[in-house]
């Protein structure tokens, strides 16, 4: 498609592939994402013991776990990148169907683990969370829609991909899951624009997500008590609301000391959703604000080496990536501080989850794979070339 658009690009061939990928990977995206990792598990090692001594477990047991499924997002995220772009979005494309069927089938085969949302597979030795994989595929696959829309004759990409996410809103809407719909109509509506969109176009979804906010507060007690609590000025402190924000408090500058901190004894989720508080407490604002550079510089990296990128597709499915990463973080923490609704999302690459750890190497992976260097012209070079 992009060759019949703007013509074939010099490559080079008969190069060794990890001296290549080296050479053409966004070595300080990955070194973020490194660092990142290992603040998850300094913050395991204080956040995770009161939660296992409760299970009666080892007092280490989530954090060793969260080590492996780490190790294993780390590699996914390295083979992944490794991948070309028609590599990548081909194995999205099957990924997509299966994570597809998965989500559709949780409703008869999943389970809520005591929550009251079903969004879990129970697999006896660890669970899996389907949403957390079709994430990255589907902006992949919606991606591939829209910019094969652009070919002559080409297919309706952008109705199609509208259509997969409304099918994908309403089957994570019955779990109940709004915190993952949203970012996933939020990922389309970015590529959306990206792709082009009339900006009435764009009103028109917003106007739409509003009434399926309005619709989803009125027939969705879950939905509703959620927004209530937010709503509410006054919060109670027995809640994981005001257990955060409590630490948050304490915390300070500098933080009240390694280990010290008391959030930990009261949040079920303070490995998980929470995993901020327990920063913000034990570490204080500096470690807090470390975090969030750290997300900037990833967003904002991946997002200038895409300004540059010729293949709409690229271009579009990077943004998505980059985007989807980013206001995740931005969401988890922005319910910690009380900014944005309680959503049960997990903050990438630090929150203690299999799932949300390998599903995260697999969105960086693809980020990673589609902002590697590529011995092409710069867009506005292009432009001038197609203008005489």
């Amino acid at each position: 498609m992009t060759e019949m658009v703007y013509g074939t690009a010099p490559a080079q061939t008969g190069d060794p592939i990890i001296p290549r990928w080296w050479r053409t990977i966004d070595r300080w995206t990955m070194s973020c994402i490194l660092i990142l990792f290992g603040i998850g598990l300094l913050l395991g090692l204080a956040a995770s013991p009161p939660l296992a001594e409760r299970n009666g477990l080892a007092p280490f047991y989530y954090v060793t776990r969260q080590a492996a499924f780490g190790g294993m997002a780390i590699t996914v995220m390295i083979v992944t990148s490794m991948m070309s772009p028609r590599l990548v979005r081909r194995l999205a494309v099957l990924g997509f169907l299966g994570a597809f069927v998965a989500l559709a089938l949780l409703p008869i085969l999943g389970t809520d683990f005591g929550k009251g949302a079903v969004r879990w597979y129970s697999l006896g030795f660890a669970s899996v969370q389907p949403s957390e994989f079709l994430k990255p595929v589907f902006i992949v696959v919606a991606a591939w829609l829209m910019a094969a829309s652009y070919e002559i004759g080409g297919p309706p990409g952008k109705t199609y991909s509208f259509a997969l996410t409304v099918a994908i809103c309403l089957m994570l809407a019955l779990q109940p899951d709004f915190g993952q719909a949203a970012l996933i109509v939020f990922a389309w509506g970015v590529m959306y624009f990206v792709a082009g969109a009339p900006m009435f176009l764009i009103f028109g979804v917003t106007g739409l997500v509003i009434g399926s906010g309005v619709f989803a507060y009125n027939s969705s007690e879950h939905f509703a008590r959620r927004i209530d609590g937010f709503l509410n000025p006054e919060v109670d402190p027995r809640t994981q609301l005001g257990y955060a924000a409590n630490a948050i408090r304490e915390g300070g500058f500098f933080g009240v000391g390694v280990g010290e901190g008391q959030v930990k004894w009261s949040l079920p989720d303070a490995h998980t959703d929470f995993i901020i508080a327990v920063a913000a407490e034990e570490y204080g604002l500096v470690c807090v604000l470390a975090i969030i550079v750290l997300y900037m510089v990833i967003v904002t990296r991946s997002l200038a080496r895409l300004m540059g990128e010729r293949d709409p597709f690229i271009r579009i499915a990077g943004t998505g990536l980059a985007c989807a990463f980013g206001v995740q973080a931005m969401i988890n923490m922005g319910v910690a501080v009380r900014l944005l609704p309680a959503k049960g999302m997990t903050l990438p690459f630090v929150s203690y989850g299999g799932s949300s750890l390998i599903a995260g190497g697999v969105m960086v992976g693809m980020l990673l794979a589609f902002t590697r260097s590529r011995p092409q012209g710069k867009m506005g070079d292009i432009l001038s070339r197609r203008g005489h």
